[in-house]
């Protein structure tokens, strides 16, 4: 004897894809996570595309140059960097600055505070703190003479500094100082 089970379909509440798998839905949840998702995908192609350019250091954005209008003094410098990151701040000196055969640079303090002056390169005959920053003074042998400030910055935030030949007119910079 043999029977035959009975068979019936089941019915279920949720729509059926293909008449194969049962699935939920809920197309306005799905539209509002592909709006996010695009959102999401805009926001990290920006902060890559800041990142290459150099918005958070080291990069085109990062570096800047600044004049003194009677060319005494050139500099170049990053207006971007990272807190306890070695960075360079490169002064070119023209024959304008040269009197005596000496250049006296003026450095504010913040250059050596805030921004962490760790050496001068080339070695100054002299330096002397006072006027609410220091004096270097170099020998002028060579045109244009170029000095270098190793710097390593010591805390973060905006860092206003000031340089210029004795004499001359003041360059103003600002630094940023990331985390």
């Amino acid at each position: 004897m043999s029977s035959q089970p009975d068979t019936e379909h089941v019915h279920d509440s949720v729509a059926q894809v293909d008449n194969e798998i049962a699935v939920g839905e809920d197309l306005e949840f799905q539209r509002k996570w592909w709006a996010f998702e695009n959102v999401v995908w805009v926001v990290l192609t920006l902060v890559l595309l800041l990142d290459l350019l150099g918005a958070f250091g080291r990069g085109y954005l990062a570096n800047a140059t600044l004049s003194a209008k009677d060319e005494s003094v050139d500099v170049r410098y990053e207006r971007i960097v990272r807190f306890k990151t070695p960075s360079i701040l490169t002064v070119d000196l023209g024959p304008t600055a040269v009197r005596e055969g000496k250049i006296r640079l003026w450095v504010s303090e913040s250059l050596l505070t805030d921004l962490g002056n760790q050496r001068v390169i080339p070695q100054p005959l002299s330096s002397v703190v006072g006027d609410g920053g220091t004096l270097y003074t170099f020998e002028a042998t060579d045109h244009p003479t170029t000095v270098q400030f190793a710097l390593e910055p010591s805390k973060t935030g905006t860092c206003k500094m000031s340089l210029g030949v004795r004499g001359h007119e003041l360059l103003h910079m600002k630094v940023f100082v990331m985390p």
